[in-house]
């Protein structure tokens, strides 16, 4: 996408940019170049030759996909972005959680960017920021794992791993986590990412397929998300779930006491 221009936006879905009329959102984005594609948590951000940057949160089952101007556009195309190179960008979202907007000022990034957590893969996520964080809070761990202001990016998945691998039971309160166990969980933090992204992450992505998912994956890695009644691959005790804040936990009750 980087140095591609945009020579129309077509917004079809007013909820997917609930902050700009469909007409500033063609205006601003218009004749725009794409100098570079970055991202912030779970942020894609567009930067613009203008200045502009163009930010895209997928939520659930948000995606992009590149086509060419003969090809149909696929189901629920929310957001048509004709490129200079006679191909569209678009974006496509069945649940309608995705969401776009665009601010002027990189220095004056809005309250969603401006608010997250540093990356726990970066140098600001030390392990006494970490130490410090739990101290703040007496929600259960999984709870503020999730929250990123506290620690971006992680999502249910890798907060399961992460507290399985460090052996920290996910209802526990957060500033009742002892210092060496919340050491043992940073690292785990951290472990559980870097090797995701060793394998690939969750996602097998193509831009040209209309019709494919960014969170399918053809081998299941993981040690006990999805694992419900399975043996726990270190104690063979049957891993349980539950559901926390609407999302379902998996544990193993035997390494993962409170």
């Amino acid at each position: 996408m980087t140095g591609r221009r945009i020579l129309a936006a077509q917004l079809n879905l007013k909820r997917i940019a609930p902050g700009i009329s469909r007409p500033a959102f063609d205006r601003q984005l218009r004749n725009a170049v794409i100098t570079d594609v970055g991202r912030r948590g779970k942020y894609i951000l567009f930067k613009l030759e203008s200045g502009h940057v163009l930010t895209t949160h997928l939520r659930m089952t948000g995606k992009f996909v590149s086509l060419t101007t003969d090809q149909s556009l696929p189901p629920y195309a929310h957001v048509v972005f004709y490129l200079d190179d006679d191909r569209r960008l678009v974006f496509c979202d069945m649940r309608q959680f995705g969401r776009m907007n665009i601010f002027k000022d990189p220095l004056r990034p809005p309250k969603e960017l401006k608010t997250l957590a540093p990356e726990p893969l970066s140098d600001d996520f030390t392990e006494d920021y970490f130490l410090e964080t739990l101290s703040r809070s007496r929600r259960p761990l999984k709870h503020l794992l999730l929250d990123q202001t506290r620690v971006l990016g992680l999502g249910n998945i890798y907060a399961v791993e992460a507290l399985f691998l460090a052996g920290v039971n996910p209802m526990k309160a957060a500033n009742k986590l002892s210092k060496p166990r919340a050491r043992k969980l940073y690292q785990a933090i951290r472990d559980v990412l870097q090797e995701a992204i060793d394998a690939g992450s969750t996602l097998r992505i193509d831009l040209a397929d209309g019709n494919g998912s960014y969170f399918a994956t053809p081998e299941r890695f993981w040690r006990v998300y999805e694992c419900e009644g399975e043996p726990c691959d270190r104690c063979a005790t049957p891993i349980k779930r539950v559901v926390q804040g609407g999302r379902s936990t998996y544990f193993c009750p035997q390494c993962q006491k409170r």
